[in-house]
């Protein structure tokens, strides 16, 4: 085999590890009736943990060491960072969503194959250097969630979700692709990243058409990240909804959709610096004020969840406009080491509190609403500990992880001297910390309801990981040392 193909190979095994999982699943499961569908489950779980183990072999080999496929697809160590977190969040998902399935007739094989799907989508996502496999994996991740979250076809609710999510993710995904097609016109017909990249900094580009395909490929990214005001399909999704769909949602694609913005606007655009820091900026801002002060009125809880999300997504986007950066240099991006580190995170956060939502969500009854969490604590004392440490996290609340990611983003903000951003997202954490110190009030010092939500009938191994999921907020704020390092070692390039 020739030197090129070997290293091609080598760079895309752990999606090639992933694909031949995904195939074996789709074909295994056509010969399972419910009663034997376990085997599904741990056979996924068994593919992704192999998937894990060969990405974390490949990234060290000394031959993975360059673009493969005529460098379209990398596995830097950026990659490396977004996969290995993204695999085993979703070995964590499939674990807490076990019983919930099982118990709405939703435990087939559809929904881990479309789960999949996604995640070979955010894959390409995380490691394309062109605009077309970025494109590509970003549909594959769409299409996925679509589909999703319409798996349980005969409720209305979860219909109208995914066809609001459809419609508006369509637009979004035409106006990014119509983006790509005024970058690749006013490149001269480029679209490699690093290619796009060195047209724009011999200044042989054409600005207009850069600056137009700019703008609406600022608008697709803004649109995946949920900010406003391209957040309207957020609330009607995390709500309309099942719970394990919504959890999948909700977290993992975040750190998908940071390196997507990362490698499109760093690696391909940089020289556009200015002009989309500020466009971002607008975005932080008004997604740090509309996701705070919306979430406050919620009773609805994954809808609350949902707003808060968005001001979470406003934080990231502050990250990225926090930098001061020359490509070349060898400099360390500590705007961007910020981003990332706040959507590793954000995804440990929101996997404790939705696996929370998950125990709590039995046969015949979801924990929605605020209300049903209602002295919690008397009941399950354990589950009411690990959301009060999700809420005190999201909450900024020292010494949790949550605190750290935002003291990150705020201390870049202030190396770019951009003291009125830092002093908006404090005031925004504040505003913030009421409505999630509001779910621990009613968790122990609110009266049960009559009929209160039971806890289902999780496995060992789930309510061990989430337990080891929720502390992990802790031991990692602790010593948060341990994953920033981990995450900003990879943002430097030279």
């Amino acid at each position: 085999m020739m030197d090129w193909e070997k290293l091609n190979l080598i760079a895309a095994a752990p999606e090639i590890v992933l694909l031949c999982l995904l195939s074996l699943v789709l074909l295994v499961d056509l010969f399972l009736d419910n009663q034997r569908r376990w085997i599904t489950y741990g056979l996924t779980q068994i593919g992704l943990l192999i998937t894990l183990a060969v990405q974390w072999y490949v990234f060290r080999l000394p031959e993975n060491q360059s673009a493969a496929f005529g460098g379209m697809f990398v596995n830097d160590g950026v990659a490396h960072v977004a996969k290995v977190l993204m695999y085993v969040a979703t070995i964590f998902l499939f674990a807490y969503t076990r019983h919930y399935l099982k118990a709405r007739q939703m435990y087939q094989g559809e929904y881990y194959t479309l789960t999949l799907f996604a995640l070979i989508g955010m894959c390409m996502m995380v490691s394309a250097e062109h605009f077309i496999l970025l494109y590509i994996g970003l549909e594959l991740l769409s299409l996925s969630l679509y589909t999703l979250i319409a798996l349980r076809r005969e409720d209305a609710q979860a219909s109208e979700a995914a066809l609001k999510y459809f419609v508006l993710g369509s637009l979004a995904s035409g106006m990014l692709l119509y983006g790509i097609s005024l970058i690749y016109g006013g490149s001269g017909g480029q679209l490699d990243l690093p290619v796009v990249l060195g047209v724009l900094y011999a200044g042989q580009g054409n600005g207009v058409l850069i600056q137009l395909g700019l703008i609406f490929i600022a608008i697709g990214i803004a649109f995946k990240f949920g900010a406003v005001p391209f957040h309207m399909w957020v609330p009607d999704v995390y709500q309309g909804a099942p719970v394990a769909i919504t959890a999948f949602v909700a977290s993992i694609p975040k750190i998908a959709a940071t390196v997507f913005a990362f490698r499109i606007l760093v690696t391909g655009l940089a020289t556009e610096f200015i002009d989309w820091s500020q466009m971002f900026m607008i975005l932080a801002v008004a997604s740090l004020l509309v996701g705070n002060l919306a979430a406050i009125m919620q009773t609805n809880i994954k809808r609350m969840l949902a707003y808060s999300t968005i001001s979470h997504m406003g934080f990231i986007l502050l990250a990225f406009v926090g930098n001061n950066f020359v490509v070349g240099d060898g400099q360390s991006f500590s705007g961007l080491s910020a981003a990332i580190y706040y959507a590793v995170t954000y995804i440990l956060m929101s996997l404790v509190a939705f696996g929370v939502l998950l125990a709590l969500s039995a046969k015949d009854r979801e924990c929605e609403n605020i209300a049903d969490l209602a002295g919690l604590n008397h009941r399950h004392p354990w589950y009411a500990f690990l959301m009060l440490l999700a809420m005190f996290s999201m909450a900024g609340i020292p010494p949790l992880m949550g605190f750290y990611a935002k003291v990150y983003v705020i201390l870049a903000l202030l190396e770019q001297n951009l003291i009125a951003l830092a002093v908006f997202a404090v005031i925004m954490s504040l505003i913030g910390a009421f409505y999630y110190l509001r779910i621990v009030k009613v968790m122990y010092f609110d009266e049960p309801e009559e009929n209160p939500v039971q806890v289902a009938s999780m496995c060992w191994s789930a309510r061990f990981l989430l337990s080891a999921n929720g502390l992990m907020l802790i031991a990692f704020g602790i010593v948060p040392y341990i994953i920033l390092d981990w995450c900003s070692q990879y943002f430097v390039i030279g």
